[in-house]
């Protein structure tokens, strides 16, 4: 599956009330019908939080809600962007001069991320015009990847107007990439779940080879999506980068505490490879060598053997030159016990013992306390939800995505559903007039979705 292209759907239009509003919608703005429609979903990671940039397994689904643009390849080389909401302006540029502005994390960058990846990819000397209008249902800045569903739909929509193939993997590689070009340094996790997701299985989703296996969840239970309401733009924000860049620094300064090349070393991965030592027995070695005291830029300078300008241009990312301190301990340990809690959470879904549910929320529980405390992606609003969600019969709830705001992932047990979504609606949104506002799509059960589509009418 992973080796196919996307499929390409015929679809009766006049049935999609959605599509064909947006159909409507496209003739009124630009004159003229679209030719296909792309679709790419939303995601929501339900363990293995801020380990895949360290090359670690994560465990997505893809959500219903989605992005979804309707295109018309035209004969001249402009790219004309139009959104369904009001909210986000129109733009149009040359497509033979995309300039994407890193200081600005407006909706139509995310797109010329994705146009960009395709056109480097291929070379594309002189490629097709395209009018494309958009509109989305995942809520942004909410951890469910409404950004990296936008790249990876513009990626697909480039591809197909000018007549290319690449399978879902090289698409879900070249967006990683491209993604970059807008200052998220992110591990690939966002975009591989979009393109391989399939309807009714979560993903196990690994790096290095970027490969995906289907993880059976169980029945009886189902995950509950709460929106703190609370918006994270993660490209705006330093917290996120400073945390790859923590990573990255504990990664060099273990590897050089055991003798191995550490300037050749990323990712806390290869750390483990290379030593070829359990998960475990890496936190043993967290222990031993990383204080948890924060580390200066000085100090990691002399345990490096480097001068703060080496630090500064060949280790620091452009947006993370003025940071003073960094935590490496608490980082490390992070990433080498959410990735021991992944692969326990896929054992547990194959073996499916009695308890099982139990145990995932657990182990869910186990990931938010380490997000909480250790990574320091949470916030006050956050922890509350958790807490909410815990009192009223969740089994296990954490945030998910990036963190600092966005969203909670919930199991909660089939029997218990209703009950739990009126009481959090009550506890937690009726209680702020702010909240109340943005509930109707706030709080939500969900199930595994499919990937990444091209519709074209039938």
């Amino acid at each position: 599956m992973a080796g196919d292209a996307p499929g390409s759907l015929p679809v009766q239009v006049v049935e999609q009330p959605r599509l064909l509003k947006l159909k409507e919608s496209f003739i009124a703005k630009f004159g003229s019908a679209p030719k296909f429609y792309v679709r790419a979903p939303g995601r929501v990671n339900l363990i293995g939080e801020h380990i895949d940039y360290c090359g670690y397994a994560v465990l997505p689904m893809a959500i219903e809600q989605d992005i979804l643009i309707a295109v018309e390849p035209v004969n001249n080389d402009v790219v004309q962007l139009a959104n369904t909401n009001s909210l986000y302006l129109d733009f149009s540029a040359s497509i033979n001069d995309i300039q994407i502005d890193k200081t600005k994390s407006q909706w139509h960058n995310y797109f010329l991320c994705g146009l960009k990846g395709i056109q480097e990819h291929f070379g594309l000397n002189n490629p097709t015009g395209m009018n494309c209008l958009l509109d989305g249902t995942i809520p942004p800045s909410s951890g469910l990847s409404s950004s990296s569903a936008l790249v990876c739909c513009a990626a697909l929509v480039t591809l197909r107007a000018n007549g290319k193939t690449l399978s879902k993997v090289e698409l879900a590689e070249i967006c990683t990439k491209s993604e970059r070009y807008i200052g998220t340094e992110g591990g690939g996790m966002d975009q591989a779940i979009s393109f391989l997701a399939e309807e009714g299985t979560a993903k196990l989703i690994e790096f290095s080879p970027l490969r995906a296996t289907d993880v059976r969840l169980p029945s009886g239970a189902v995950f509950v999506i709460a929106n703190s309401c609370v918006e994270m733009n993660k490209a705006a924000t330093s917290h996120y980068n400073t945390r790859v860049m923590e990573c990255r620094l504990a990664t060099k300064l273990l590897s050089k505490s055991k003798g191995l090349d550490w300037k050749k070393m990323l990712r806390l991965q290869d750390v483990q490879d290379k030593l070829g030592v359990s998960l475990e027995e890496m936190l043993t070695i967290v222990e031993e060598v990383l204080h948890p005291e924060p580390y200066s830029t000085e100090e990691i300078c002399k345990c490096l053997g480097i001068s703060l300008e080496d630090l500064r241009s060949q280790i620091l990312s452009q947006n993370t030159q003025n940071v003073s301190t960094f935590k490496l301990h608490q980082r490390a340990k992070h990433v080498y016990s959410e990735a021991a809690r992944v692969l326990e959470f896929k054992k547990i879904c194959n073996e499916a013992p009695a308890n099982a549910i139990q145990l995932l929320g657990e182990l869910m529980n186990q990931s938010y306390i380490s997000c909480r405390e250790m990574y320091e992606c949470s916030c006050p609003e956050l922890d509350q939800l958790v807490d909410i969600c815990l009192q009223f019969g969740a089994v296990g709830s954490r945030l998910t995505g990036a963190g600092w705001g966005g969203c909670t992932v919930s199991m909660v047990p089939t029997d218990k559903l209703n009950t739990f979504l009126k009481n959090v609606k009550k506890a937690y949104y009726q209680s702020d007039v702010q909240r109340l506002a943005l509930e109707n799509n706030s709080l939500f059960a969900t199930k595994p979705g499919r990937g990444a589509l091209v519709f074209v009418e039938a």
